[in-house]
C-alpha cells in the first residue's frame, strides 16, 4: 500500500527508466467507441511486454460501485478477484525502442492530484512527449477510413491528421486534464479524438484499435506489431459488409453517411441542396440505436475463428 495521503506507490524491483522516452495515456472511462481504446491496452499488454514501474491505488480513484471488479464462481466457491487495473509501465515496441504506458481505468476521483503526480513522474524521467487518445462515435460510415480530431501543440500532427476541428464544449475526461496541464507547462503533447462509426460503437472494433496504434505511432516513431487486430479487422469488417448487404434500412443508411461524408471531406457547402444536413449531423438517420443493437446482435452470433470447422 502506499504512504498515507499517496496515490500511487513505486514498484519493487521496477525496470531502470532511460530519460528521454515518449510518453503514452491509454485511460477507459466516459467514452470508448468500439473499445478502442481498451482493445489497444490489452494488445500492447501482450505484445509490448509492459513492466510495471508505479502502481495506483484503487481505493483512492475508483468507484467501486460504479465499476465493480470482476469475480470468478466456481460452483461453491469464488476462485479468482480481478480487480481494475491503472499503471506506468515501462515497454517496449516491436524493434526494441522502450517508451513509458500510463494506463488502466479514468479515475473517478482526484483527478487534480492524479494529473500532478503524472507530470511530477513526467518531470523525473524527462519524457520526450505525452501522446493520448480516446473515441467517440459520429456519424460516419465504417467504409471509409476512420478520421480524427487532434489537440493538443503538435502543429505537424494537426496538420496531417485532423479531419473535424470544431468549436466547442464537452464533457472532460482525465485525458483532457492531462493534456491541458502538459500543455500549460510547454511539453510536446498531442490527443488524437476517433471519430467511430455511432452503429458500431458498442462493438469490439479491431479498425477502431488499428487506427488508435497508428495514430500513436505517428506521434511518436514507435514501431507497433498489429498483425493479429489486422486479421480480425478483415474478419469484421466482412461480417459488418454482410449484414448491410442483408437490410436495405441498413444500406440506406451507410450510402447516406457516406455522401455526407464525402460531401464534407471535399468542402462541399452545407448549403448547397445536393449536400444533405451538411458536415457530421445526425438528424434524420434511420433509427440509428436499434439499427446498432441489431447489427451488435448479428455479430455477437457469428461464430469466431476458433469455433469454426478445421480450427484448433
Amino acid at each position: 500500500m502506499p504512504p498515507s495521503g499517496e496515490i500511487h506507490e513505486r514498484v519493487a524491483n521496477a525496470p531502470a527508466v532511460p530519460r528521454g522516452l515518449p510518453l503514452v495515456v491509454l485511460l477507459t472511462g466516459f467514452t470508448d467507441a468500439g473499445n478502442a481504446v481498451s482493445g489497444l491496452i490489452e494488445h500492447l499488454r501482450e505484445t509490448a511486454s509492459p513492466e510495471p514501474i508505479v502502481v495506483f491505488d484503487n481505493d483512492v480513484l475508483l468507484d467501486y460501485r460504479a465499476r465493480r471488479p470482476v469475480i470468478s464462481f466456481d460452483q461453491d466457491h469464488l476462485t479468482e478477484f480481478r480487480p481494475q487495473k491503472l499503471d506506468l509501465s515501462l515497454a517496449k515496441d516491436a524493434l526494441g525502442q522502450p517508451f513509458l504506458l500510463l494506463s488502466g481505468y479514468e479515475p473517478d476521483f482526484a483527478w487534480n492530484a492524479f494529473a500532478r503526480t503524472v507530470l511530477d513522474l513526467a518531470t523525473e524521467f524527462e519524457v520526450a512527449g505525452v501522446s493520448w487518445v480516446h473515441s467517440i462515435a459520429m456519424p460516419v460510415p465504417h467504409t471509409r477510413p476512420i478520421g480524427t480530431t487532434v489537440s493538443g501543440n503538435r502543429r505537424d500532427l494537426t496538420v496531417a491528421h485532423s479531419v473535424w476541428r470544431p468549436r466547442t464544449q464537452v464533457p472532460a475526461t482525465a485525458g483532457h486534464l492531462l493534456e491541458f496541464r502538459f500543455a500549460e507547462r510547454g511539453d510536446r503533447t498531442v490527443g488524437f479524438v476517433l471519430l467511430v462509426p455511432h452503429y458500431l460503437a458498442e462493438t469490439e472494433n479491431p479498425d477502431a484499435v488499428i487506427t488508435a496504434a497508428q495514430r500513436l505511432m505517428a506521434a511518436t516513431g514507435l514501431v507497433l506489431v498489429l498483425d493479429a487486430v489486422q486479421e480480425r479487422r478483415e474478419d469484421y469488417l466482412a461480417r459488418v459488409d454482410e449484414q448491410v448487404l442483408g437490410n436495405d434500412e441498413l444500406q440506406q443508411m451507410v450510402q447516406n453517411l457516406e455522401r455526407r461524408y464525402d460531401a464534407y471531406m471535399a468542402g462541399r457547402n452545407p448549403d448547397d441542396d445536393s449536400y444533405d444536413e451538411g458536415g457530421f449531423s445526425e438528424r434524420d438517420l434511420p433509427s440509428a440505436d436499434e439499427l446498432a443493437a441489431e447489427l451488435e446482435r448479428y455479430l455477437a452470433s457469428r461464430p469466431s475463428d476458433e469455433d469454426k470447422p478445421g480450427r484448433g
